[in-house]
């Protein structure tokens, strides 16, 4: 298996399983046991919402690199794989790092188009 191909779903996986941390962690400090305020600016909604998103995508792109990557990938599938996990990364840090998420920003724009742009040309190499 190719080491960018388990690096990007390493990367993948750091980001669900440290977002879910993440969450476990402000909510034993806040005292929440489950839910949180519906408050776009809220920083445990943040979190909750970039895991989400994150384990929505991320099995299946993950999947994708795997399958893709077993086969030899050429530079423009490795190329295909690496924008991915960046736009994986980007949607995360767009979401988290801006003071709220009730406004669109640049990062969170990038993050999704290239997720669906990189994903569906991930699954048309499927059919090659």
């Amino acid at each position: 298996m190719d080491n960018i191909v388990t690096g990007c779903v390493a990367i993948l996986g750091l980001l669900v399983f440290g977002l879910g941390l993440s969450i476990s962690v402000m909510r034993f400090r806040g005292g929440t046991n489950s839910g949180c305020e519906p408050d776009p600016a809220n920083p445990l909604h943040k979190l909750i919402r970039a895991h989400a998103n994150t384990t929505e995508y991320a099995p299946f792109l993950g999947l994708l690199f795997l399958y893709l990557g077993a086969r030899s990938p050429s530079t423009a599938t490795l190329s295909l794989i690496v924008a991915a996990t960046v736009c994986r990364c980007l949607l995360v840090v767009g979401l988290i790092a801006w003071p709220t998420m009730a406004k669109p920003n640049p990062l969170r724009f990038v993050g999704a188009l290239g997720t669906y742009l990189t994903g569906i040309a991930l699954c048309a190499m499927l059919a090659n």
